[in-house]
């Protein structure tokens, strides 16, 4: 009964020095100037001995009885409970006594065997979870590098596309130049023959006017014309053969 009254009050003024040292904490970072809106500080459980006697209470005794003060008020008071029969020691204080004893025995000898097998299991359970994390990660790197192929294949692939496309545009104007060579050459030879035509036509009109003048003369000239011209010749020849 006395530990379990010491147990609650050890942990009532646990939760009063967290409490009232959490509030501090708070009111101190909210007050303060520079961060106003600062989360409060989570604040660590307050220190014990024997595993639930509260640290506050072996300071409270140092003042006033010194370091062996705590002690010697449990074991004065452990004795007076027992000797006036307060606490009676019946069959149930030597079945907890027992049970306490094979308890620190088990702990002492079995428990860092089963701390081990514990400590291994925890760290195999976690190697699995960093195992699948690190195969999980493994397989994002991947599934990155291969987004970035694709894109890398994209821009070839846009590149392709482009050459394509100045390629066609380049067959598209070797046509072009050829259709204006091929027209040039039409206009040019059906310009020659309108140019042969007329030239042909201008030489034909031309030797039609001088048969057609020489006709004319021809006929203008009457025989004796002819033969006195034939004579006159004749006669200039003479002349020029004696010169």
């Amino acid at each position: 009964m006395l530990s379990r009254a010491a147990f609650l009050s050890g942990q009532t003024s646990k939760s009063l020095v967290a409490l009232s040292s959490r509030a501090l904490a708070t009111t101190a970072a909210q007050n303060s100037p520079d961060n106003k809106a600062l989360r409060p500080v989570r604040q660590e459980p307050g220190k014990v001995r024997m595993g639930f006697i509260p640290e506050e209470w072996f300071q409270f005794f140092y003042k006033k009885t010194g370091v062996t003060g705590p002690y010697t008020l449990a074991f004065t008071l452990s004795t007076y409970l027992v000797s006036k029969e307060i606490y009676v020691l019946e069959h149930e204080y030597y079945s907890g006594l027992s049970l306490a004893i094979m308890w620190i025995v088990a702990i002492k000898k079995l428990g860092p065997a089963l701390a081990q097998s514990l400590d291994k299991e925890v760290d195999e359970y976690e190697s699995n979870w960093n195992q699948s994390r690190v195969d999980q990660k493994g397989a994002l790197e991947s599934q990155i590098k291969d987004e970035e192929k694709a894109q890398w294949s994209l821009e070839g692939q846009m590149h392709l596309v482009a050459a394509k496309r100045e390629n066609v545009q380049l067959q598209l104007e070797a046509s072009y130049r050829e259709r204006m060579i091929r027209a040039y050459s039409e206009i040019k030879k059906r310009l020659d023959y309108q140019a042969e035509k007329q030239n042909i036509e201008r030489r034909i009109n031309q030797k039609n006017l001088v048969d057609w003048v020489v006709g004319k003369v021809r006929a203008s000239i009457t025989p004796d014309q002819e033969k006195a011209n034939i004579n006159k010749c004749i006669s200039d020849l003479a002349l020029l053969s004696k010169a």
